[in-house]
C-alpha cells in the first residue's frame, strides 16, 4: 500500500446523488479504495445527499449492501471497510428546494474545505450551485465537480457554465471525464512526449490515419430513459472520443501545468474542420442495435429495451471521419467510432503509419504493415505491429508485434480512473479536467453533426447486437483504403 500523504486540511466531500447509480458503482468504491490505500486524507468525511428519508444507519446499511458488490473481493478488508463506513454522513435533501440546504449547512463542519460532487442530471447543476451560494456554503476554498454530459448542445453548455461561474471560479470548477483518469490515457502523454523515437513520425505524411474506438458490449440497461434523449454522439463522441483525439493530436505543451496542457488541447479542437451538411452525409454513420447475440446470450434490440419509445430514432452507434486543419495533420483522417451492444468491450487508439514507398518483398500485404495499437480497456497494453521474415528459405514475411503489457511491466497498484481523479480534485490538480473553453469548442464542432442529421432526416442504420456496427462504417474506412483494427 501507498505511504501516508502529507497532512491536509479538514475536508467534507459532498456527493449530490449520493445514493444514485454513479455513486454506488463508481464514486463510493473509488473512495473506499483511496481510503484503503491511504491516499484519502485522514480528516475527510463523505457527505452523501439524497431524497430518501433515511437516517445515517439506513444509509450505511444501503452502502454495505450495494457498494461492496463493486469492489474486488481481494480488496475488501473488514477493518478498513468499517473505518470507511465511519466516514459516511447522510443528509436527506431535495436539490431543487432552497430551504433544504439549511440541513446541509448544519451537517458540514465549520472551517472545513468543501468539494461538491454533482452526480446528478445536468439540469440540476445551476439550481444546486445557486442554492449552495444562497446558503453561504461556497467560499474561495470550495470546489465543484461537474459530471458529463455538460449540457445538451452548445447553448445549454454555455448557460450552465455561465451560471456555475457566478459562484465558482474556473480554478474551482472540475469538469470530469473519467477517460482522462485512465492509466493508459495518461501514459499516452508519456509515450508521445517522453520518447524521442515517435515524435519525428507523429505527423503527416508519416501517419496514414488514426482510429479511435470506444465499444461497449452492454446495452442501455437502466439508463434508457436518459440515453434516449441523449444518444451516442452526445454521450460519448462530444466528450470521451474528442478528448482522446486531443491527446493524440496535440502539440507538445511547454510544461505539465494545467493550462499549458489544456491550451494545446484547445488548439486541436479549434482546428477540427467544421462539418457541412454534405460532410455529415458522406462522413458519418449512425446506427441502432437490433436483437442479436452477445457473449453467447440473446440480447434484445434497442427498441425492445424498457423505457425506450417504440419509434425512437436515437443512435446507439456513431462512426465518423474528422480532419484537423493544421500542418502536422494535413490530409490525415481521424476515424472515431463508438457503440453499444458491440461484439466486445474494447477501447483503443490505432495509429496507422504510411505504407512503404516501394516494397522489395512482393508478398508484403497491401494494407499498411506498421500500426501502433494503444489498448485502453479491458486490458491495458501498447503494441507495435511490424513485419519480420518468416523462418525458412526465401524472404516470406509475416506480421509480428512488439508488446508492452502495462499490467505486468509495471509493479505497484493501478488505481481506477475515478479514484485517481477524485484524489486530483482533493489536491486541486486540474490537468486532467476540461476547461470551459475546451468544452464549448467540443460542442461547437459536434453540434453541426447533430443539425446535419436533423436536416437530412437521417435515420440510424440497424446493426445486430454482438456485431461491430453497420456495414457502412466499414465502407467509411474503405474509402481511405483502411480497415478497422478487428478487420485486419
Amino acid at each position: 500500500m501507498e505511504t501516508n500523504p502529507e497532512p491536509q486540511a479538514t475536508l467534507d466531500l459532498v456527493i449530490f446523488g449520493g445514493a444514485g447509480d454513479l455513486s454506488v458503482r463508481k464514486l463510493l468504491p473509488a473512495l473506499y479504495m483511496a481510503h484503503l490505500h491511504k491516499t484519502l486524507p485522514e480528516d475527510t468525511r463523505i457527505v452523501a445527499l439524497g431524497r430518501h428519508a433515511w437516517d445515517r444507519a439506513a444509509f450505511t446499511a444501503f452502502v454495505d449492501d450495494k457498494v461492496r458488490a463493486f469492489i474486488a473481493p481481494a480488496e475488501l478488508d473488514a477493518g478498513a471497510w468499517g473505518r470507511f463506513i465511519e466516514r459516511l454522513v447522510y443528509v436527506s435533501l431535495d436539490a431543487t428546494r432552497a430551504e433544504d440546504y439549511a440541513g446541509l449547512a448544519a451537517a458540514l463542519r465549520a472551517g472545513a474545505d468543501r468539494v461538491y460532487y454533482l452526480a446528478t442530471a445536468p439540469t440540476l447543476f445551476t439550481a444546486i450551485c445557486a442554492h449552495l451560494h444562497g446558503a453561504g456554503l461556497v467560499d474561495a476554498k470550495s470546489r465543484v465537480v461537474l459530471e458529463k454530459p455538460l449540457g445538451h448542445d452548445l447553448a445549454s453548455a454555455r448557460a450552465i457554465n455561465d451560471e456555475v461561474a457566478r459562484y465558482f471560479s474556473e480554478s474551482q470548477t472540475f469538469r470530469i471525464d473519467h477517460y482522462l483518469g485512465k492509466e493508459t490515457v495518461q501514459n499516452l502523454m508519456v509515450l508521445r512526449f517522453g520518447n524521442a523515437i515517435f515524435e519525428p513520425l507523429w505527423r503527416s505524411p508519416s501517419i496514414k490515419s488514426v482510429q479511435i474506438t470506444v465499444a461497449e458490449s452492454v446495452g442501455v440497461g437502466s439508463r434508457a430513459g436518459f440515453y434516449d434523449g441523449t444518444g451516442a454522439l452526445r454521450d460519448m463522441v462530444q466528450n470521451h472520443l474528442l478528448q482522446l483525439l486531443c491527446i493524440v493530436a496535440m502539440e507538445p505543451p511547454v510544461s505539465l501545468d494545467p493550462d499549458a496542457v489544456r491550451d494545446e488541447k484547445l488548439k486541436v479542437l479549434r482546428s477540427l474542420r467544421p462539418m457541412t451538411v454534405a460532410d455529415v452525409a458522406r462522413d458519418t454513420v449512425r446506427g441502432q442495435y437490433t436483437a442479436g447475440n452477445v457473449d453467447g446470450e440473446r440480447a434484445a434490440g434497442y427498441l425492445q429495451e424498457a423505457n425506450v419509445p417504440a419509434n425512437s430514432e436515437t443512435e446507439t452507434f456513431v462512426a465518423l471521419r474528422a480532419h484537423i486543419n493544421n500542418w502536422r495533420w494535413a490530409n490525415v483522417p481521424f476515424f472515431l467510432r463508438t457503440g453499444k451492444r458491440m461484439a466486445e468491450r474494447r477501447s483503443e487508439i490505432v495509429i496507422e503509419f504510411a505504407p512503404l514507398p516501394y516494397s522489395l518483398f512482393p508478398d508484403t500485404p497491401r494494407q499498411s504493415v506498421n500500426r501502433l495499437l494503444i489498448r485502453l480497456q479491458p486490458e491495458e497494453h501498447v503494441q507495435l505491429q511490424m513485419m519480420a521474415k518468416q523462418p525458412g528459405s526465401g524472404m516470406k514475411l509475416r506480421p509480428v508485434s512488439l508488446d508492452l503489457d502495462l499490467q505486468s511491466a509495471m509493479t505497484g497498484r493501478r488505481a481506477e480512473a475515478y479514484e485517481r481523479l477524485l484524489i486530483d480534485v482533493i489536491k486541486g490538480r486540474l490537468t486532467h479536467f476540461m476547461r470551459r473553453d475546451e468544452l464549448e469548442a467540443a460542442w461547437a464542432w459536434a453540434e453541426p453533426v447533430l443539425d446535419g442529421w436533423k436536416s437530412l432526416g437521417d435515420k440510424p442504420r440497424p446493426y445486430a447486437a454482438g456485431s461491430w456496427g453497420p456495414a457502412a462504417s466499414s465502407a467509411l474506412m474503405a474509402r481511405e483504403d483502411s480497415t478497422w483494427s478487428e478487420e485486419t
